[in-house]
């Protein structure tokens, strides 16, 4: 038996193994260089309870899975593929001996799909599960029910360096949290906040380069650099290449790399060399890089962030969170006491976000709603979860995927659906590749699916899609790229044999025409018309708007089908695109043309207009005025509409309609939403309750004036509410002396404007709203202006009444003005007949 090195896991194997012995699911929490990665799977292999079942561990990525099946090979004195072996996508080496398999999270979900009592599986270990992938989160969902449906002998455990056990051990049935210290050797953090330049950019390039270069002068042993992506590595290294010596190795390390250029990253610096890593967040875990003693942390990482208003993923470039930078930190004390530089101020740490958000918060949820499809599942709660993806994103996801034939409107999976299950791509790119092999296309199709599931190797050449695949094609794309097309067309044409779907048209494709095509399969939403104008500008299917460079060699095509393009501006960006002739979408889209008479405001005309159109979305292909007789109700829905463009004062207010609006207002206020609120705002989201009754007949806004407003007003309330409406909010008030004066509702508390002398003997403030609201008196001098205004009337004649009878008296000494006015009797005379 060969001798392992020790490790700081070592200390609680025996308790793991004892819960899995005894128990089926556990949760172990241990830093990052504890082991677990290596370790676990090699204490677990000889469990009583595996027998000869497999061990199948899951990676977050493919660089990890590839590293770790080979550091458990070397342990055991085997090759890959012994008896620990890895699955990766379009790489595997496993043979019958394996017994301990790693896979990348999405192998596992598609195992469990193809057979849900996981037949030959005896544990599923779901490693640095703190990242917390969406394919890591549904593969523990779907796990855990085919543990509690079929499997109860099934083993799962859930390894992490930073996530909260507790929540996890209680999805997971209160099963044992078991915690290993580890060993980190300190890490001494240094802060280099970084220098705007004098229009206040921050060059994170050039900040990063200056610190490798005062790291390699202060600090022995190699360098891990934490960058948020591979263009920002390409150009570090450029600089870092021209300023250091031949001793330095520089070796970038990023997703896209091929798998030989990534294990050549890892592996440690020949003797008398030190080595610079220029790494993304792909380092950040799993992996040992020997001879690490610093790390630079830029604290920036690039994720996929989904813009439900676009329908589209972006990358974005974030602030890395508080646990993120310690898990980069532990880098540099995994071997040795280390250094870690850190590109940001020391208080701005504390202000950072503890975690990463979960993928399944921020992600696309086509791919998961797709799945969740296949498994048969109609309710995404009745799966356990420890986020439970959001509904209004599975509405969404739903949305596309029956725009891609994939469900169906009970949103139960197709037999497309099923087949583009089985291809390892975004669901749009598995509709095209299946779309396109119907149509002898599949060459073509496959390429640009591996085209467009990695970066533009042709970026700044134009939007064309057409070059990038003639040069896949010819043998001029980047390998990784080829590799992975020949790969699909494998995949693809496994699929193909397998699955039962209806024949495409038998129809000849113009070669011009293929690429654009096989995009609209991809993309229906992004099928683009090119508006009338000078400017490349392209109405989209979908309702967006986009935009070509005018010197692009797109820039005239009449029809575009687009691939890439900016999420964040109203009319977006077009970067990745191609043509595509409009005979060829009536041709291939038939049956997603639909044809009809559109009712709409029209606002040059300020009228209701009526027109019929062929559209595919909202991509209008052929249309014409029509005098058909427009449906009553489409008309004053377009009037609604009309009206909401232009605003409430379009509507003819006068006196009457104004003081009913206010005298509501009032009552909503008092009484909250027992009375309509009258709001502008209120009012144009009940248009259609209270408006659209007295819209028949009208289609334009001249006629508008036709309309009783205080009628409609009053519709919007029932029969009770308006009996109650002169006694709660009566339009006037009877004074002392009999005249009725009209109560303005138009401010904050209802007034009443009279002259004083029409209100002596008055010994109660006029109280509405059933008395909960008294009326704030105007009280008028001879002229008509306030001279006093009071919600409390008796103190006013108690008190400030005097002073401002002697100012008036000697204003309008012709007037009446008693001593006593609670006594005294009112009048609109200028001389009381008393």
């Amino acid at each position: 038996m060969p001798e392992f090195p020790a490790l700081p896991i070592d200390t609680v194997l025996p308790d793991l193994c004892a819960a899995l012995e005894t128990g089926t699911n556990a949760v172990l929490q241990a830093p990052p260089g504890a082991g677990k990665t290596t370790k676990v799977p090699l204490a677990l292999r000889n469990g009583g309870w595996l027998g000869d079942q497999k061990i199948i561990m899951l990676e977050p990525r493919r660089l990890a899975a590839r590293a770790a099946a080979r550091r458990m090979a070397q342990l055991l004195g085997e090759g890959v593929g012994e008896r620990v072996g890895y699955r990766v996508r379009f790489d595997s080496k496993v043979s019958a001996k394996t017994k301990i398999e790693v896979v990348t999270e999405g192998i596992l979900v598609r195992m469990i799909q193809d057979d849900p009592e996981l037949s030959g599986i005896g544990a599923i270990l779901f490693d640095e599960f703190h990242e917390r992938s969406l394919d890591a989160d549904l593969g523990l969902a779907l796990a855990l029910e085919t543990q509690g449906a079929l499997r109860d002998d099934l083993r799962i455990l859930v390894m992490s360096a930073t996530l909260d056990g507790g929540p996890m051990a209680s999805l997971m049935g209160d099963c044992p949290v078991i915690t290993s210290e580890g060993r980190a050797f300190p890490v001494e953090t240094r802060y280099f906040p970084p220098k705007p330049d004098k229009w206040g950019n921050i060059r994170i390039d050039g900040e990063m380069t200056a610190a490798i270069k005062t790291a390699l002068r202060e600090e022995s042993g190699s360098i891990l650099a934490f960058l948020p992506g591979q263009g920002e590595i390409t150009r570090v290294e450029a600089a870092l290449k021209e300023a250091v010596g031949s001793d330095i190795i520089i070796a970038p390390l990023y997703g896209a790399m091929d798998a030989k250029a990534q294990d050549i990253a890892i592996q440690p610096a020949p003797d008398g060399k030190r080595k610079v890593v220029l790494a993304t967040a792909i380092a950040e875990t799993s992996l040992t890089i020997d001879g690490i003693r610093v790390v630079v942390d830029s604290g920036l990482q690039r994720l996929p962030r989904f813009d439900p208003a676009s329908g589209m993923t972006r990358l974005i470039t974030v602030k890395s969170s508080q646990a993120s930078a310690e898990q980069r930190r532990g880098r540099a004390g995994r071997l040795e006491p280390g250094i870690c530089y850190r590109l940001w101020a020391e208080n701005e740490q504390r202000a950072r976000a503890p975690f990463t958000a979960p993928e399944i918060a921020e992600a696309d949820l086509a791919p998961l709603t797709l799945e969740l499809a296949r498994w048969g599942v109609t309710d995404p709660k009745s799966l356990p979860w420890l986020d439970v993806p959001e509904a209004a994103k599975i509405d969404q996801a739903r949305d596309i995927l029956r725009g891609l034939e994939a469900i169906d409107h009970e949103n139960r999976i197709t037999a497309m659906g099923t087949a583009m299950a089985g291809i390892p791509v975004h669901p749009r790119l598995a509709h095209m590749m299946l779309r396109g092999a119907a149509l002898g296309l599949d060459q073509v199709a496959c390429a640009l699916a591996a085209l467009l599931s990695d970066r533009d190797f042709m970026r700044g050449r134009g939007a064309d899609l057409r070059l990038r695949i003639d040069a896949i094609l010819r043998g001029h794309a980047p390998k990784m790229i080829s590799e992975a097309a020949k790969q699909l067309a494998r995949r693809l044409g496994d699929v193909m044999r397998q699955a039962n779907l209806p024949k495409g048209k038998n129809t000849k494709v113009d070669r011009a025409d293929e690429v654009g095509l096989l995009l609209a399969f991809a993309y229906p939403d992004r099928i683009g018309e090119r508006r009338k104008g000078a400017d490349a500008r392209y109405r989209l299917s979908g309702g967006r708007g986009g935009v070509l460079p005018n010197e692009d060699s797109l820039a005239n095509e009449a029809y575009i089908a687009v691939a890439e393009l900016d999420g964040q501006a109203r009319e977006a960006k077009i970067y990745l695109a191609a043509p595509v002739a409009r005979a060829t979408l009536e041709t291939h889209f038939a049956d997603q043309i639909s044809e009809g008479t559109e009712v709409f405001w029209d606002m040059q005309s300020d009228a209701v207009q009526a027109r019929w159109q062929r559209r595919i979305g909202a991509l209008v292909l052929d249309e014409k005025a029509t005098h058909d007789e427009a449906d009553p109700d489409a008309i004053a829905t377009a009037m609604i509409e009309g009206i909401r463009k232009i605003g409430l004062h379009c509507l003819p207010w006068d006196k009457a309609s104004e003081g009913l609006r206010q005298r509501l207002s009032f009552l909503h206020r008092v009484d909250g939403d027992h009375w309509p609120d009258m709001s502008d705002d209120g009012l144009m989201a009940s248009l259609e309750d209270w408006i659209a009754p007295y819209l028949t007949g009208i289609t334009k806004r001249g006629q508008l004036k036709q309309i009783n407003l205080s009628e409609a007003l009053l519709a919007g309330i029932d029969w009770n509410q308006r009996q109650e409406l002169d006694r709660l909010a009566p339009t006037h008030w009877q004074v002392p002396t009999g005249s009725n004066i009209r109560i303005d509702y138009s401010g904050e508390t209802p007034a009443l404007p009279v002259r004083m002398q029409e209100m002596f003997g008055a010994t109660e403030t006029p109280k509405v709203a059933g008395g909960k609201v008294a009326v704030t008196l105007h009280l008028l001098s001879p002229a008509q202006r306030p001279i006093q205004v009071t919600s409390d009337l008796v103190g006013f004649w108690n008190g400030s009444y005097a002073q401002v009878k002697a100012e008036m008296k000697g204003r309008y000494p012709k007037h009446y003005w008693p001593d006593d006015p609670l006594q005294a009797e009112p009048t609109r005379r200028v001389k009381s007949r008393m």
